[in-house]
């Protein structure tokens, strides 16, 4: 009994932790999107108003659209919202189902695995160079890659450990 509410307390623990990072990065993303949208207001006032081009925008603008997506691919991922074909694993028998979401979450968890793998070997090897008109290092571009590929990967773990221990509670998962 002991053993049984020990591991209970330890994946709840896992899920709180796993469920505030989300959170996270969904503020992040959020900011982010307030800043694209300002910037780009800036943008079109500067241009058509002060007839005086902020050049910065667009390099800002590319560094901020890199890290919502990547954020939120990962979020996408840890809430299940993230594109994907349920109509297979809805069609098929229970047992198939079973496999067929553990090796979605194999993929997953492989996929973000290699986003963080390339996505680092990327940002360092571009830390070097500055990217034009903001002054701060090219590695920026790619480093969003790195954190939403470990970000996928941890949470496409999050979902293989509460499966094995039958405590997913994913709608389309094993029913």
């Amino acid at each position: 009994m002991s053993d049984v509410l020990h591991k209970s307390t330890r994946l709840r623990r896992m899920s709180t932790a796993l469920d505030a990072i989300a959170l996270i990065c969904k503020i992040v993303t959020g900011i982010a999107l307030v800043v694209l949208t300002v910037i780009f207001g800036w943008l079109v006032f500067g241009r058509y108003v002060l007839n005086a081009t902020p050049t910065w925008v667009e390099q800002v603008a590319l560094l901020l659209v890199m890290l919502i997506a990547f954020l939120g691919a990962a979020v996408g991922v840890h809430e299940h919202t993230h594109l994907s074909v349920s109509i297979l694993r809805s069609s098929v028998p229970r047992r198939v189902r079973s496999v067929l979401v553990v090796m979605s979450d194999i993929a997953m968890a492989g996929f973000g695995g290699l986003m963080l793998w390339y996505g680092w070997q990327l940002t360092l090897f571009k830390w070097g160079s500055l990217i034009p008109l903001i002054q701060v290092p090219e590695g920026l571009r790619s480093l969003p890659l790195t954190v939403g590929g470990a970000l996928i990967l941890l949470f496409s773990l999050g979902h293989l450990i509460r499966l094995f221990l039958g405590a997913d509670e994913r709608s389309d998962s094993i029913e």
